[in-house]
């Protein structure tokens, strides 16, 4: 089984990168093929409904999650939501998400918007049928030193959300 693991940060000091790179380690240690693709690195036109479809980066994105039976978005949390890159990814990569299982890692900079993926994961439900994973990674600045994750629980749950795509992949390929 293949999966993709997608850094939707833009910003070269991400923390959600961060997240995405032990999500990377834990997948490869259960012996899955792994994809990882870091949206700072694809120049991804924006959405416009109509000729960005035709961008060969577009096409080539569009595969690789078509390509994946789970995919991992590790997205920043900026004002209560979903970071803007996550949600192009989706728009232009559209129909590519049908009944993919679906986990999040998300970087915010505090506890208020714990719940603020959710429009983004009924989206992918609603509009692709994806399969959302119940469990989620929900990080705060305070689980990181520097550029490094410091928080061993967080590590953990990584590490259970990684075990839950592999599972839930496996069951509703069989």
């Amino acid at each position: 089984m293949s999966y993709l693991i997608v850094a939707c940060s833009l910003n070269p000091e991400s923390r959600s990168r961060v997240l995405a790179q032990k999500a990377e380690e834990a997948l490869r240690q259960a012996s899955a093929t792994v994809d990882f693709m870091s949206l700072k690195d694809i120049p991804l036109p924006l959405c416009d409904g109509d000729s960005a479809y035709a961008q060969p980066e577009v096409i080539s994105v569009a595969e690789r999650v078509k390509k994946a039976e789970g995919v991992l978005l590790s997205v920043p949390i900026y004002n209560y939501d979903a970071n803007a890159a996550a949600k192009n990814l989706v728009e232009l990569t559209g129909k590519s998400w049908e009944d993919k299982v679906v986990g999040f890692l998300c970087a915010a900079g505090g506890q208020g918007s714990y719940m603020s993926i959710m429009s983004l994961a009924n989206s992918l439900m609603l509009d692709f049928r994806c399969i959302v994973l119940p469990r989620f990674v929900y990080v705060t600045g305070e689980a990181f030193e520097g550029d490094n994750l410091a928080d061993p629980e967080i590590e953990q749950r990584i590490r259970k959300l990684s075990d839950q795509l592999i599972k839930v992949s496996k069951a509703l390929q069989s």
